[in-house]
């Protein structure tokens, strides 16, 4: 079993069922309720509200010591004062390491979502690229999920949209094919990847297996890295052919030096002091954030994406980081050197706990010179630019939805707003679906599609 593949909540050791906190205590009395009976040891605690409500999940290299601080009442932010006064339960976990506790925490929080956490607010899967090597002609596919199957996988990339641009460069310098087995095993004659130069049609043998196997190793050695001495081998067979007059071949090796330049070129940012990192830089304004990714692999530039973590306008930078890397990594294989533009609170912590996760020594670094200063620099830059347009599309929000509240009367404005939409088939096959925008635009993880139980609605959408 791989580091990837091993579930990160450690065995666990409840506190006794009589050690829970009298019910009807609420806020800081309840805290010192429970915190009377903690042990001195690592875990993860839980605050709980009048309704069940799981506020905050925290984690303590020493219960007591920690809760402690909450009992004392004071030097906190108006966050947590709320959070307290809010809180009618404490409920501990108690692991073997401080290590453990951080793997649990992390867990907890992105399946509970509590409150006053810093949350990821996009935790969607990366794509990667596959060469599927259970066949004899290894196939070239984009892929999200689980290594269920024999191949090689390259990423995480940004998108789907930096997969789509890098599948295509490779169809077209390399050749391989995209299709199913089944669709590979059914064909008769090529289809229109071949005609468009995009496969080397080998389910209808136009390239035999020892060829095809040349182009699965080249595609193979540009994916890891070695693009530089790929292109100059290619530049080398591109002279030779011309020499023998061999001017078709010629002109298709050219092709592929092209289209592999191509890609670099677009990438922008390509180092040469590190072949894999990601690399994170946090910008903070107006009490919102903005975290800026980028992902490098094989020295090569795979894609950014931003993200917007939930938090309390309070919240240190420092803080706001190390919540982020842990959720970030929860459920993906971290490299080994990851570049932040401030060092992460816990760092030292949060590289045992990556560690683990990835079976090998993973650093986080703040590079203060060099290229990887200039790096983390150029990410920091995107960070701002990105919060500073969500800051404007959230401002024409605002003024978009107090537009609503004065349509409508309404004292405020809206802090949600659902819209629904039916259809169905001659009254069959009734669907409906709801869509979700609040203060910061669309709520996308929020939509809902409904499948009517109803048979029939005889056309009636307000009966649906």
């Amino acid at each position: 079993m791989t580091g990837a593949d091993k579930p990160l909540t450690p065995p666990l050791e409840h506190l006794p069922a009589e050690d829970a906190p009298t019910p009807t205590l609420k806020g800081i009395e309840a805290i010192r309720d429970a915190w009377k009976r903690l042990p001195s040891k690592p875990g993860v605690y839980r605050m709980i509200g009048a309704d069940g409500e799981v506020l905050y999940v925290g984690k303590a290299k020493s219960l007591k010591n920690r809760v402690g601080q909450y009992a004392q009442g004071r030097g906190h932010t108006n966050a947590i004062y709320r959070m307290i006064h809010q809180t009618t339960a404490l409920e501990v976990i108690v692991t073997a390491t401080e290590t453990e506790a951080l793997l649990l925490e992390t867990n907890m929080i992105k399946r509970l979502r509590p409150r006053y956490n810093v949350l990821m607010r996009d935790d969607k899967s990366f794509p990667f690229i596959a060469i599927r090597t259970d066949h004899p002609y290894a196939a070239l596919q984009k892929h999200r999920g689980a290594k269920s199957f024999k191949g090689k996988f390259y990423g995480p990339f940004a998108s789907a949209g930096a997969v789509n641009r890098t599948l295509n460069t490779l169809q077209k310098a390399f050749l391989l094919r995209s299709c199913s087995d089944s669709t590979f095993s059914g064909r008769t004659r090529p289809c229109m990847l071949y005609q468009i130069k995009r496969c080397s049609a080998p389910c209808v043998n136009l390239v035999n297996e020892t060829e095809y196997a040349a182009l699965v190793k080249d595609s193979v050695d540009f994916l890891e890295g070695r693009s530089v001495q790929l292109q100059d081998r290619l530049a080398a067979e591109m002279r030779e052919a011309s020499d023998k007059l061999e001017f078709e071949h010629a002109a298709r090796l050219r092709n592929r030096i092209r289209a592999l330049a191509s890609v670099r070129a677009s990438q922008g940012i390509n180092p040469s002091t590190f072949d894999e990192a990601d690399v994170f830089a946090l910008h903070c304004e107006g009490g919102q954030s903005c975290i800026q990714v980028f992902f490098f692999r094989a020295g090569q530039n795979w894609g950014n994406r931003a993200y917007f973590p939930r938090h309390g306008a309070e919240e240190q930078p420092h803080d706001i980081l190390s919540a982020f890397l842990a959720q970030f990594y929860d459920d993906r294989e971290p490299p080994k050197l990851i570049l932040c533009n401030i060092e992460p609170s816990d760092r030292a912590l949060l590289e045992e706990a990556l560690c683990v996760r990835a079976e090998c020594k993973v650093e986080i670094r703040t590079p203060e010179r060099g290229e990887k200063k200039d790096i983390v620099d150029a990410v920091l830059l995107n960070a701002r630019e990105a919060l500073g347009r969500r800051m404007a599309e959230t401002g024409s929000v605002a003024k978009l939805l107090d537009g609503v509240a004065e349509v409508f009367g309404l004292s405020q404005r809206p802090e949600r707003i659902e819209v629904y939409d039916n259809s169905h088939i001659q009254g069959a096959s009734a669907l409906g679906a709801m869509i979700v925008a609040g203060p910061e635009g669309f709520v996308k993880n929020q939509y809902r599609k409904f499948n009517m139980k109803r048979e029939e609605f005889n056309g009636d959408d307000f009966a649906m």
